[in-house]
């Protein structure tokens, strides 16, 4: 890997979706170049502005944003990613990632990221989601094929229960994926 990797953060459509500004910050500061991709659910809960202005990059918010050239950018974006980050996650964007599910700009990246990218999902949902027999079959497919889970964390969530299903701290999550682009 590099000590400045290309780092993909996909961002979706949980409450969490704000944390994943100061997400893009610490990703930044140490040394990654962060490209954004935010799902049309994540664009209810926060807009492209903090993560364009934190990252200094343009953000993809559609499968068809294009800029100039001739190669589709979800697709020249996952040939450039050494890691590809999609925190927070919900369990509707892990069943599509399990299930090869393309509809959106980040399904589409996924799917197309190289062999050796490494990938981590940082899940943020209900508990009862979370623990659900379906969503945990996802988990288990997904980590099969390599991909890396941090967390989610255990406290109150948005929705008013405690249990497990908050996102990971976000500098955690940070230490963790610079750690792994070393």
């Amino acid at each position: 890997m590099t000590s400045n990797p290309n780092i993909v953060l996909g961002v979706t459509g949980s409450i969490a979706a704000y944390k994943a500004a100061d997400l893009t910050s610490l990703l930044v500061k140490g040394g990654a170049t962060v490209t954004v991709v935010m799902t049309a659910d994540a664009q209810r809960f926060i807009t492209p502005l903090p993560f364009k202005t934190l990252s200094r990059r343009p953000v993809i918010t559609d499968l068809y944003d294009e800029d100039e050239g001739w190669k589709p950018s979800h697709i020249r974006v996952a040939d450039e990613a050494d890691i590809l980050l999609v925190a927070p996650a919900t369990a509707n964007c892990i069943a599509k990632l399990a299930h090869g599910l393309a509809d959106d700009a980040l399904s589409c990246i996924a799917l197309a990221v190289r062999q050796h990218t490494r990938v981590f999902i940082a899940p943020a949902m209900n508990g009862k989601m979370w623990l659900h027999p379906a969503t945990q079959s996802n988990v288990a497919l997904l980590k099969d094929r390599g991909v890396q889970f941090i967390g989610p964390d255990e406290g109150m969530l948005s929705c008013g229960y405690e249990g497990v299903g908050r996102l990971y701290p976000v500098d955690q999550i940070a230490a963790l994926v610079l750690k792994a682009s070393a």
